[in-house]
């Protein structure tokens, strides 16, 4: 996959003024071609569980009716036979667990406006960057639909670090991998082709699950009780590119990662991920956040959904880890007095192939704008944009900056 230089902004569409799509949507897609940016890229686009977490999605194939600009928009016995006949593999089950012909009528209204809104993205130069969580939500339609495909008694997390001292409980549950293999890795298979219908390009989260898992026991208490075990490597990505060809993929290897998950995601010739506000630790010159260590193919984040916007970041820095953010800020040549901007230049500047920034980054917010917070269920996901608050002078100066780096389509 060869990726062009360029970048883009990250803005789930709840965080849109009116939290859905229709005419803000294209707003923001006229914005971004007015930056110069290339990519927007959002969370992922299913109904999301009762705390508003996109990552616990209801269904890992069906799209939020939350999102519709036009719920009430009508829907012919035609169009619903032609969804039926294109979308076989999980529709039946998702109207099975939705509620019938409404939820049917809903993904109808929702292709309609999705490919609407992704023609309007091509013709400004816009691509679309899509999340695909690697598990499925407890008692999701998924789990209900293919019972065979996951395992009982062991729900997914990752093991303590130095974020969460009792490591990161999600709940959800896990694979039966040797069923998926038995099953020529169709729901894997199908689950990517409807990615792709929907998306230029997807980050596939928690990609080290595929080389190694974290399994703890159900109703345990935390995830320090957990265990790695085995995932199935490459074979549901084979299994993928013999039957759709190129897959577009980013791999989020974030997290604990070996030399086996770097392998793996070499020999599948994917990007991989670093992230700006990650690169001045103390003590770790071999860290791959580290802006000298940064490769070409790869994917530069300002920060991830998970972490603070960088004023944010920046206000709660000691003054040892400003001191190195300074210093590669030097020996850039990168001088601006707001900080959030020095540092959206210097991810433009990394030798990574597409850089990607919070549109929170863009408007300068603090921690108050942030997205989520890791391990909490409440309180999350509520941010939106404020009407107006991406200006014309704003694009101008994201223009600017990706200009000087060589991001802008068309650039030498």
């Amino acid at each position: 996959m060869d990726l062009p230089r360029s970048s883009g902004v990250q803005l789930h569409p709840t965080s849109l003024p009116g939290g859905r799509l229709g005419k803000e949507a294209f707003a923001f897609v006229d914005w971004l071609s007015a930056a110069g940016q290339s990519w927007w890229q959002m969370l992922p686009l299913g109904p999301p569980d009762r705390f508003g977490s996109p990552y616990k999605s209801r269904s890992a194939f069906a799209a939020s009716p939350a999102l519709l600009a036009d719920p009430a928009a009508a829907v012919t016995p035609d169009e619903e036979e032609a969804f039926r006949r294109r979308h076989a593999y999980w529709i039946g089950d998702w109207e099975s667990f939705a509620g019938g012909r409404r939820a049917l009528q809903d993904q109808i209204r929702f292709e309609r406006e999705w490919i609407a809104l992704r023609d309007h993205a091509a013709r400004r130069g816009v691509r679309l960057i899509g999340d695909l969580p690697i598990y499925v939500a407890p008692g999701s339609a998924d789990q209900l639909a293919h019972p065979e495909l996951f395992a009982r008694g062991r729900v997914a997390g990752v093991p303590p670090d130095a974020y969460a001292r009792a490591g990161q409980l999600w709940g959800n549950p896990l694979y039966r991998w040797p069923a998926l293999q038995r099953q020529g890795y169709r729901w894997w298979i199908e689950r990517l082709r409807r990615t792709f219908e929907l998306f230029d390009l997807a980050r596939v989260d928690h990609f080290r699950g595929f080389v190694a898992y974290w399994s703890v026991s159900e109703g345990a208490a935390d995830a320090r009780g957990g265990r790695w075990l085995r995932g199935p490597g490459r074979a549901p990505f084979d299994a993928a590119r013999d039957a759709l060809g190129e897959l577009p993929l980013i791999a989020e290897d974030l997290g604990t990662v070996t030399e086996p998950v770097r392998r793996l995601r070499d020999a599948l010739e994917l990007p991989g991920m670093v992230v700006i506000e990650w690169a001045f630790g103390a003590g770790r010159p071999g860290s791959p956040h580290r802006f000298e260590n940064h490769r070409e193919h790869s994917v530069v984040y300002t920060a991830t959904h998970d972490q603070d916007p960088l004023a944010g970041w920046w206000a709660g820095l000691d003054a040892a880890t400003r001191g190195r953010v300074e210093d590669a800020l030097r020996a850039r040549g990168i001088s601006d007095r707001e900080r959030h901007w020095a540092l959206i230049r210097l991810a433009f500047s990394s030798p990574a192939r597409v850089a990607i920034v919070q549109a929170q980054d863009v408007l300068g917010l603090g921690s108050e704008a942030r997205m989520n917070l890791p391990g909490r269920a409440g309180g999350n996901w509520r941010w939106r944009l404020a009407p107006g608050g991406l200006t014309p002078a704003l694009a101008r100066r994201l223009r600017r900056a990706t200009e000087e780096a060589g991001r802008v389509a068309g650039a030498v």
